[in-house]
């Protein structure tokens, strides 16, 4: 009998979370975002994950676009960047 083949799931963790999160494609469509990304996990209610969706969804934006722009306007580069 053959083994089944080693596939990954979806929600399998890459090998290389640095080297995944750093690769060249993670750049956003519009061209704005530089090559180097960082990913941004908070924990919400249900309810207010709801209403972030559905007001991106009327704006006709993506909610990860519209929390880009959220957080690009309450903290701008120029205001003493620190690193």
């Amino acid at each position: 009998m053959s083994e089944r083949p080693n596939r990954r799931t979806f929600a399998a963790r890459p090998a290389d979370p640095e080297q995944w999160i750093k690769s060249a494609d993670a750049a956003s469509r519009d061209g704005r975002t530089p090559g180097y990304t960082a990913r941004l996990t908070i924990d919400i209610t249900p309810e207010l994950r709801g209403r972030i969706k559905i007001a991106a969804f009327q704006r006709g934006v993506t909610v990860a676009d519209m929390l880009r722009d959220l957080l690009a306007r309450e903290f701008p580069e120029d205001e003493g960047d620190l690193s």
